[in-house]
């Protein structure tokens, strides 16, 4: 027996391998499904960036986030901080997992990843039923958009669906921090 689910537009988006803009804790964020490289090829086509930079993994919880990280490297000293951190607008950079694809984290041995506290992100990744891609709706090295028109004018068709819901009340992007040494990568 065969049951059709109804996703709301932007998790059938996801599945369907395609785009989306979304509202993160502090800016648009654009995003695919993380284990989709032809979604992840249009991603970074539609940014002009480049696959080294890699890209934010954001999850509704840490169970999310386990496909993609090594859970048994992360230090024991390091671990406290890391977990009690989330939900929250910090990324960490942690040791990738072997299933983690390479074009995710840029060749990198380390992912970023972050447990989000924003609604609309935790109710996507509820009901597609993983992580997702999070990396600023912007052109690369270009400032990225205030508004959700802003981010239509800049990406147009190439997304499938744009979220027209509530940004975050934070001010600044989040902090990335180096999991392994506590080195901070962005204020």
């Amino acid at each position: 027996m065969t049951t059709d689910i109804n996703y709301s537009p932007e998790v059938q988006a996801l599945k369907d391998g395609k785009l989306i803009v979304y509202p993160t804790e502090a800016v648009w964020g654009i995003g695919c499904d993380p284990m989709n490289a032809h979604a992840f090829d249009d991603l970074l086509a539609a940014k002009n960036r480049p696959m080294h930079k890699g890209v934010i993994i954001i999850a509704k919880d840490y169970s999310q986030l386990l496909p993609y990280i090594n859970d048994e490297m992360i230090p024991m000293d390091r671990r406290s901080e890391i977990i009690s951190s989330w939900p929250g607008a910090y990324t960490w950079l942690l040791p990738a997992s072997k299933q983690a694809p390479e074009f995710i984290t840029g060749g990198s041995e380390l992912i970023a990843v972050r447990v989000t506290t924003h609604p609309t992100v935790r109710r996507m990744c509820e009901e597609f039923g993983g992580a997702i891609v999070s990396t600023s709706a912007n052109l690369s090295g270009e400032a990225t958009p205030t508004t959700l028109d802003g981010a239509k004018s800049v990406f147009g068709a190439k997304v499938a669906v744009y979220v027209d819901e509530p940004l975050g009340e934070n001010k600044t992007p989040s902090k990335i921090t180096n999991g392994m040494t506590g080195e901070v990568i962005r204020p």
